[in-house]
């Protein structure tokens, strides 16, 4: 198929926001709490799956057993949920059920680990309290480790800003038949108050609770908010998420003993702040965490045969306090966290498939101004306290912790380890970067790898910032950037979307598709650009002039 087939997107009938919230919204009278007594439900959040394995994945809902029970209110009867698996939409085919009980413990949640099911299989899933019936969700489970894959597709967002406008960039992946699962990098949700944190010209849409979320009960009423927007939730319905957090679902610019946006005393201790939004995070969200209590954790590792494996980072729960200047180069600190960077480099290293891919919630490009040579300047990086690397133009990314960068560098190198690709979310930007060892020395000196970074769902970004027209300002930086940091292939810094990405024997590659305004419910979205790293030790980074076709994959057709 020709590209321009894919330069504009108008299916603005497909999915009508009128029949996505009917279908979320069932009614109906429920006999099963643990009293026995007669309580009204409903479905009002809708259904999800996520973690997908080669024999189970995570099937979740919220119920409304009566009406006072809303989300946050910590009140209500505990309602049995009875839940179905099956291979067909019209149920006929049961492969697993059961049953679960939803209360106030959970915020009425329900999430279940369905095992003993098919890998590389499409399911379809429902809940049922009563006469109440919830929307059907369809998901699948991953290939089995010994498949012999020729390809992979995911869709892959992140900073998705309720304030900031309509999620079109959801409703986009969901029109789309040739996608695996959904990849989501961090900032799922936003904490900030009413008017805190808008699009360009204000607030698009208002935030639940309007104040700054800080207990339990703000976040859960705020993950329940953006799960009622209809695009979001046809998206959950259609296909299994993979998630990790960033900083925004607890507080802006996080790390193990506060954030930025955390004021200690006015709001209270950190670590209860931080509790609050994991615990709502893992009632509300498809995700299957390892460990308990305080040792839960959320980096995980996703494999699909013999083809890719997928490793999910948690940067924020461990990380060191963002540094000065003068610290980013300290080798004793981290951005991961000892254990997690144990997990991470032995992963990587040891992986059986031929691609190893991170979620990386934050930016590892070393991206500096300038980068300089450390042989030749360390007298001005003594003086002035310019890092080794160069001048970092956010230090909240990979380039605050080089120490750390440089060990996770250096294992892949000393390794021969090749085929590793970083997906990356959180600047609100598109980018698509070699990975040097060494800025200075690019493209003479070795490289690891390439980082593909999708631009936000609708959190601003630089022309939002500005308040100019897009466009404008932004170009004359972007290649400004390029000429400094010559491994940076590709920037963008005003378009908002999402990304489809692909793996395959022979290549990976990122398509980058931007949504046409944020303010319009059913706004239209166009295929912009693509770049791709090919197979083998010390690929670079290239650009291709033909998307990915939608016509031209299926999940499971390649097994």
């Amino acid at each position: 198929m020709h590209p321009n087939a894919f330069e504009r997107i108008t299916r603005r009938g497909l999915l009508q926001s009128s029949a996505v919230l009917a279908g979320a919204a069932t009614l109906g009278v429920v006999g099963a709490n643990r009293a026995g007594a007669e309580v009204a439900a409903s479905f009002a959040h809708g259904v999800a799956s996520g973690d997908p394995l080669p024999d189970s994945v995570i099937i979740w809902t919220r119920v409304t057993p009566v009406a006072a029970a809303t989300p946050g209110s910590g009140v209500g009867p505990a309602v049995t949920l009875n839940w179905q698996v099956a291979t067909d939409e019209g149920f006929a085919n049961i492969a697993a059920s059961g049953s679960v009980v939803a209360s106030v413990n959970s915020d009425h949640t329900a999430k279940i680990d369905v095992t003993g099911l098919d890998s590389s299989t499409a399911y379809w899933y429902r809940f049922t309290a009563g006469s109440a019936v919830s929307p059907v969700g369809r998901t699948r489970t991953a290939p089995s480790n010994s498949a012999d894959l020729e390809r992979l597709r995911f869709g892959v967002v992140s900073c998705s800003n309720w304030e900031a406008g309509y999620f079109s960039a959801y409703r986009h992946l969901g029109f789309r038949d040739d996608l695996d699962a959904i990849i989501h990098l961090g900032d799922y949700i936003y904490e900030y108050g009413q008017g805190e944190y808008g699009a360009k010209d204000g607030s698009v849409r208002l935030h639940e609770p309007a104040h700054e979320i800080i207990s339990l009960a703000d976040y859960r009423i705020r993950h329940a908010q953006y799960k009622t927007d209809p695009d979001l939730a046809a998206l959950h319905r259609k296909l299994p998420f993979i998630t990790t957090w960033d900083d925004h679902e607890s507080a802006d610019n996080a790390y193990n003993g506060g954030a930025e946006n955390h004021t200690l005393g006015a709001e209270g201790d950190w670590a209860d702040r931080k509790a609050n939004s994991a615990k709502a995070y893992f009632e509300w969200m498809p995700v299957r965490p390892s460990g308990s209590g305080s040792a839960t954790q959320l980096y995980r590792r996703f494999r699909f045969g013999n083809l890719a494996e997928i490793s999910m980072l948690d940067l924020r729960t461990y990380r060191d306090e963002q540094p000065t200047m003068r610290q980013v180069d300290d080798p004793a600190r981290s951005i991961t966290g000892r254990a997690q960077m144990d997990w991470l480099t032995n992963g990587i290293v040891s992986s059986p498939t031929q691609w190893k891919i991170v979620g990386n919630p934050v930016m590892i490009t070393p991206c500096v101004f300038p980068p300089l040579e450390p042989a030749t300047t360390a007298a001005i990086t003594e003086l002035v306290g310019i890092p080794q690397g160069g001048y970092p133009y956010n230090t909240d990314q990979w380039d605050g912790y080089t120490a750390d960068r440089a060990r996770l560098f250096d294992a892949i190198t000393s390794n021969n380890i090749d085929n590793t690709v970083f997906i990356t979310g959180d600047i609100h930007t598109s980018w698509a970067c070699d990975l040097p060892t060494n800025a200075a020395n690019y493209p003479g000196g070795p490289t690891v790898g390439a980082e593909f970074v999708v631009p936000s769902v609708t959190s601003p970004n630089i022309d939002d910032s500005l308040k100019v027209p897009p466009r404008t300002v932004s170009v004359a930086a972007e290649e400004a950037f390029k000429v400094v940091n010559r491994h940076v292939r590709y920037v963008e810094l005003d378009s908002h979307g999402y990304g489809v990405f692909e793996i395959s024997r022979g290549s990976t590659q990122m398509d980058w598709y931007y949504v046409d305004s944020l303010t319009d419910p059913q706004s239209d979205a166009h295929y912009a650009t693509s770049y791709g790293l090919p197979a083998g030790v010390g690929a670079r980074v290239s650009h291709s002039s033909i998307p990915l076709d939608p016509a031209s994959y299926r999940p499971g057709a390649s097994q």
